[in-house]
């Protein structure tokens, strides 16, 4: 190693290597020489050819144009693009024939690099091989009529077989630097300007056809298809290189390009324009992988805007293809499609995750009807995701016409109900367990790109559910829910509640739900059919109470879809529903009915209840009615009649009525009753008797009083001989006007094995009682045995006739002689 150091050293010091040296430098001093004088040469041939030069370049310029070509100066650069001739023009422009009518000049350039070759020169031939086109702007520009600043160029002439034909002017190789592009094309509504940092283009030819390999460094200031809607990419940095290819038969421009930037993201673009006057046909196919929101700003303002209230947080893979006419006005053909894979999908209603599906979306959605945005749409298949923690799939869904947007599709999904949760008001429902089958078709409105007003057909089955309806305090437990949307109706198909110890089977039906749902729920009837093996009234009063207010102003709520919880409270408070009932036991408090059957009609907070028939007591009852809450108690109101029922076992039913005078064991028989009285019942479901009001006639058969005290009284004062203990009745019977606390006794008529006794006046549940009671002395035992009503009515005041006046006396009952002075 140390040797062949010391060889490299003594080489380099040598005499033979300083000699070589010499020489080589001798000659490159020479090159330079040649070449200073060589293009000195070609500046003195420049001066002292100036004008002819000049002259050349204006006429090879001027025999290819239509208008105006203006220079301000000409000047040969020393040593540029040497060995070819380099001529400088300064202050350059460019305008056609019809500038005056629209000032719009074609080419405007500070300076123009034009290199010719020398040979041709010198054989005085113009042959330009490259063009560099410094701080320059170029205006190409197409009126509404069609007429275009381009037309300044004049046609080609076609070439004649020739083989002394000198071959015409090609330029190899076009730069710009620092050059703004604008083309303004009104005839078509489209303009595309761009700021061009650099453009490098060389050029080979194949008689009329070229190709090239073109690197481009450009902000797009506008790539508008559609100056109303706005521009693509608009101010985008765009980078990279581009291969284009001219075929002139066909007049068409074909371009590719591979990782082209623009902005931060790359692409693939294939695209084509055809440049001939009948045929103006253009085609972009743009590929790339990106996320949501970089893609979304690269599309024009009127797309953007409504995609950028979506977003995907990883990036997707994305294939966009648009074709148009650029001498055709609106906006070209669009189609984009993108494939999202385990990613999480933001829309303006919630969140969905683990989805994955494929996207389309067009611009022509129905091809008969034109590319605009109430022709576009966005189609979805093979969707699969998690919205809220539910599970759904997809198969297809379509959003078209998105001036006025409307999505349809079909929706599968299989969950535990108490996921729902996370999506509901936590006011008004929470699920506790249960498990959800869902297959629906939808379709809704999107306004300000929210969901509105959906609506389903299909099928909706629920399992052992069990929740809470917050705003009437109701629990249900084990509930199975099937559910049929058509288009003519919702069919409950099926509904099996328990409610602590109630067990309710449901069954039902709403014409026009779909319609009425949202627009008029006020005017929604609900008919259910309902099935009860045994069942508590009092427990379900709770269903008639309002729901308390809520304050909903200056309060945000966490929840996405408060807007659909809330209207399906204002669905259930307004909506009228219909009951047809039918139950094996109901229970109200001490009464017990059974066979019962009635229609009941729930209007906002009211039950009406209608051709209902119980049987109790040994006997029936038929009725209509209607109860609604008032304050914490219930208002009623009843027109009923009572056929046959046991006295005693239907008074202690109703507590007695709050009659404290005597008990239903102080009487028996069998009682009939034709009643139309109002009342109020407490929070608990139990009769406010002294609220009572309206008419009440009665009839007992078979009767009998026991132990009535009142009777007892009068007996042991008139008659102490006789067994007032126990008296039967061959008629007991009456008409009583309730007034809450006072009742109105109009005829009461006691026929007894005592005596009879005739009543009228007012009896008080509290003070001011006054009665007049007309008692005949005769002893009646044997008056039952009489035939006929007429000879009862006959023999019954014969005799010795009592008055007698029972009056309330601080509280406690009076019996007086005398009649009772009528107001």
């Amino acid at each position: 190693m140390p040797e062949t150091l010391l060889q490299i050293k003594t080489f380099f010091q040598s005499e033979r290597l300083k000699k070589y040296a010499k020489r080589f430098g001798f000659f490159i001093l020479g090159l330079i020489a040649i070449l200073l004088l060589a293009c000195g040469a070609l500046s003195i041939y420049f001066n002292q050819n100036k004008a002819e030069i000049v002259a050349k370049v204006n006429h090879k310029i001027n025999e290819n144009i239509n208008g105006k070509f203006h220079v301000t100066d000409f000047h040969y650069k020393f040593l540029t693009g040497f060995p070819n001739f380099t001529l400088a023009l300064k202050d350059v422009e460019l305008k056609d024939n019809q500038w005056n009518s629209h000032k719009h000049t074609l080419l405007k350039a500070n300076e123009i690099e034009a290199r010719l070759n020398i040979w041709s020169l010198m054989q005085n031939e113009i042959n330009i091989h490259k063009i560099v086109i410094n701080d320059a702007q170029i205006n190409i520009y197409k009126a509404a009529n069609g007429y275009s600043n381009t037309n300044i160029f004049k046609p080609k002439k076609k070439k004649t077989p020739s083989n002394n034909e000198k071959p015409e002017t090609t330029i190899d190789e076009v730069l710009l630097d620092n050059v703004h592009v604008s083309i303004d094309n009104q005839l078509g509504h489209k303009l595309f300007d761009f700021d061009v940092s650099s453009l490098k283009s060389k050029v080979d030819y194949d008689d009329d056809n070229w190709t090239t390999d073109l690197f481009l460094k450009t902000k797009i200031n506008s790539l508008a298809f559609n100056t109303v809607h706005g521009s693509f990419a608009k101010e985008k940095e765009l980078e990279g290189h581009f291969d284009i290819s001219y075929n002139d038969e066909k007049e068409k421009i074909d371009i590719k390009t591979k990782n082209l930037k623009i902005g931060s993201d790359s692409f693939d673009i294939v695209a084509f324009f055809n440049i001939g006057k009948g045929n103006s046909l253009s085609g972009i196919n743009i590929e790339t992988t990106i996320l949501w929101r970089s893609a979304s700003n690269l599309l024009s303002g009127n797309i953007s805007k409504k995609l950028n209230q979506f977003d995907l947080k990883k990036p997707i893979e994305v294939n966009c293809d648009i074709k148009g006419d650029l001498n055709v006005e609106g906006d070209p053909k669009i189609v984009v499609q993108a494939i999202i894979k385990n990613n999480e999908l933001t829309i303006p209603d919630g969140l969905f995750t683990n989805c994955s599906f494929k996207g389309i979306f067009t611009n022509n959605f129905k091809p008969q009807n034109g590319f605009n945005d109430p022709n576009s749409a966005i189609v979805l298949t093979n969707f699969k995701g998690e919205y809220e923690t539910i599970p759904l799939r997809i198969p297809q869904a379509v959003i078209n016409n998105l001036e006025k947007p409307i999505a349809t599709g079909l929706v599968n999904a299989d969950f535990d109900i108490s996921k729902l949760n996370g999506m509901m008001n936590e006011k008004m429902l929470h699920f506790e367990s249960g498990h959800a089958k869902t297959n629906l078709r939808f379709q809704f409105d999107i306004v300000d790109l929210y969901i509105n007003k959906p609506r389903f057909t299909g099928d909706v089955d629920i399992d052992s559910a069990t929740f809470d309806y917050i705003p009437k305090g109701i629990r249900a437990e084990k509930t199975a829910v099937q559910l049929s949307f058509t288009q003519e109706a919702l069919y409950i198909k099926k509904i099996a509640y328990k409610h602590k110890k109630n067990i309710i089977q449901i069954d039902g039906k709403i014409d026009n739900f779909l319609n009425l749902y949202y627009d008029a729920p006020e005017k929604m009837v609900v008919n259910w059919n309902i099935y009860c093996p045994n069942i508590d009234v009092k427990q379900f009063l709770g269903i008639l109470k309002n729901s308390p207010t809520q304050k909903t102003a200056h309060q945000k709520s966490a929840k996405k879809n408060v807007n659909f919880t809330n209207q399906l409270k204002s669905v259930i408070d307004k909506c009228t529903a219909v009951i047809n009932l039918k139950a094996d036991k109901i229970t109200y408090g001490a009464l017990t009915a059974t066979n019962t059957k009635a229609t009941l009609q729930m209007l906002n907070s009211k039950l009406l209840l209608k051709n209902g028939n119980v049987q109790t007591s040994g006997g029936t009852i038929t009725f209509n009615g209607a109860i609604e809450p008032k304050g914490n108690n219930y208002i009623f109101s009843s027109v009923a009649q009572v056929r046959n029922v046991d006295i005693a076992s239907f008074l202690k039913s109703f507590n007695n009525f709050e009659i404290k005078s005597f008990s239903p064991k102080n009487i028996k028989g069998r009682l009939s009753s034709d009643a139309n009285v109002t009342g109020f019942m407490n929070g608990k479901g139990n009769l406010i008797v002294n609220s009572m009001r309206g008419k009440l006639s009665f009839k007992v058969n078979q009767g009998a009083l026991l132990n009535f005290e009142p009777i007892m009284k009068v007996g042991k004062f008139a008659f102490p001989r006789r067994d007032v203990e126990n008296i039967t009745f061959s008629d007991l019977s009456g008409d009583l006007t309730l007034r809450g606390e006072q009742i109105d006794i109009h005829k009461l008529t006691i026929s007894s094995s005592v005596l009879n006794l005739d009543i009228d006046g007012i009896y008080s549940f509290g003070r001011g009682t006054n009665l007049a009671l007309t008692v005949p002395l005769r002893n009646s035992k044997n008056d039952a045995q009489l035939a006929t009503k007429a000879e009862r009515k006959a023999v019954r005041e014969r005799g010795i006739v009592l008055h007698l006046i029972a009056y309330d006396n601080e509280g406690k009952m009076k019996i007086k002689w005398g009649k009772r002075d009528k107001e």
